[in-house]
């Protein structure tokens, strides 16, 4: 009989010298120049946040949305161990390592924040735990997560340094480390919306419900799928590989389903709060809003049938359009219909933008410099032929 066998993983190999890397360099020397700036000098010294918009896009954007384009590695784990779908394993490595680095830098983003980052170690001391606060449960999970996702993903530097007995020892106990991989993301994506809950009026009623939690977990796991779609693809262009078509079709098939639980829920939410209404109201609000939930809806459109999940162009316009919805989803809540009264307003600073743009080049770097030295994505030539027996 036959049955599937996927290739091991392969380092993909070449120089590190091009012009992608060359350009992630660059922006993460300026982004470094920046925080050393904003280290000894003040938040003030490079951010326009202020005491109406205490929360930034160094916030927003490297935590809140970097860390849930940081699913792939979540919502892989869930199918693939989980589910008992072993089929997606040869998407597991390349997923946590995209999530790997996304967890990492917005963990490491969240100190530049700290209005006295001398200070971040208390998270760490148990004499300053706030076991109240829905920060601290959000802290302390992503560190917790961090710490599991490198034991996660250290037999690939075992595997690369030869240490065949050190990872048989380790993948002994590696299924508690998978546990948790599934337990703490899910705890801390669901508490993320939690923050939005206790924000109060300050939050857009459209966006301000107690199901938050709900709607911000099934964004995160879709959102996971549509950053798999994303890197599959782009990995596969730069590195003039195959697409794996075979595993981001059923994939993408099930990412469209929670995104229609996730609809669902979103659109009845609305409608028993009684405030569907103010979706049609002509502000810049209802916009954006509407924004949000059309890039769902496109994705319907471009990959709702199997025909279409078979085009490799759809897949990566579906992986965009879903990425954009879940950035759009937190960028409503926490800087857009987030309103703290007349007189205060928010718009990042140029370098605002620039150390959020270097902390993603630094994951690009990142992901290229694994992915080259170390196997993490299949062997293309044997990727998943049939083995006799």
């Amino acid at each position: 009989m036959s049955t599937l066998q996927h290739a091991r993983p392969a380092p993909v190999g070449g120089s590190m010298f091009n012009a992608t890397t060359l350009v992630c360099c660059m922006l993460i020397a300026v982004t470094a120049t920046i925080i050393l700036v904003r280290l000894f000098f003040g938040l003030s010294s490079t951010t326009n946040v202020n005491d109406g918009y205490s929360w930034g896009i160094w916030v927003v954007v490297d935590v809140f949305i970097g860390s849930a384009l940081a699913c792939g590695g979540f919502s892989m784990a869930l199918l693939v161990y989980i589910f008992n779908k072993g089929k997606y394993h040869p998407l597991v490595r390349p997923a946590l390592l995209g999530s790997l680095f996304g967890y990492t830098l917005a963990g490491a983003a969240i100190t530049f924040d700290l209005g006295r980052w001398w200070n971040f170690w208390h998270i760490f001391w148990p004499g300053y735990f706030n076991v109240n606060s829905v920060m601290f449960e959000v802290a302390a999970c992503i560190t917790l997560y961090i710490i599991v996702m490198w034991i996660e993903f250290s037999p690939v530097f075992l595997e690369r340094l030869g240490l065949r007995d050190a990872r048989r020892k380790l993948e002994k106990v590696l299924f508690i480390f998978i546990a948790l991989g599934v337990v703490l993301p899910m705890m801390h994506q669901a508490s993320l919306g939690t923050m939005l809950v206790v924000m109060g009026g300050q939050v857009n009623p459209l966006w301000q419900t107690p199901i938050q939690p709900l709607i911000y977990l099934l964004s995160a796991i879709m959102l996971g799928y549509g950053v798999i779609l994303f890197e599959s693809c782009v990995a596969a262009s730069a590195y003039r590989r195959e697409i794996e078509v075979s595993l981001l079709n059923p994939m993408a098939r099930v990412m469209l389903g929670i995104m229609a639980l996730f609809l669902v829920v979103r659109f009845t939410d609305l409608v028993v709060r009684g405030v569907i209404g103010q979706a049609f109201a002509p502000t810049c609000v209802a916009l954006t809003f509407w924004v949000e939930n059309a890039c769902l809806l496109g994705t319907f459109l471009l990959i709702g049938t199997t025909e279409a999940r078979r085009n490799p162009a759809r897949l990566f316009l579906a992986g965009i359009a879903v990425m954009l919805s879940g950035i759009m989803l937190r960028l409503n809540g926490f800087l857009i219909a987030f309103d703290t009264g007349p007189g205060w307003n928010y718009f990042p600073s140029v370098p605002e933008l620039l150390v959020t743009i270097g902390i993603f080049a630094a994951e690009v770097f990142g992901y290229i410099y694994i992915t080259r030295r170390f196997p993490v994505l299949p062997r293309e030539e044997t990727y998943a032929q049939p083995a006799h027996r």
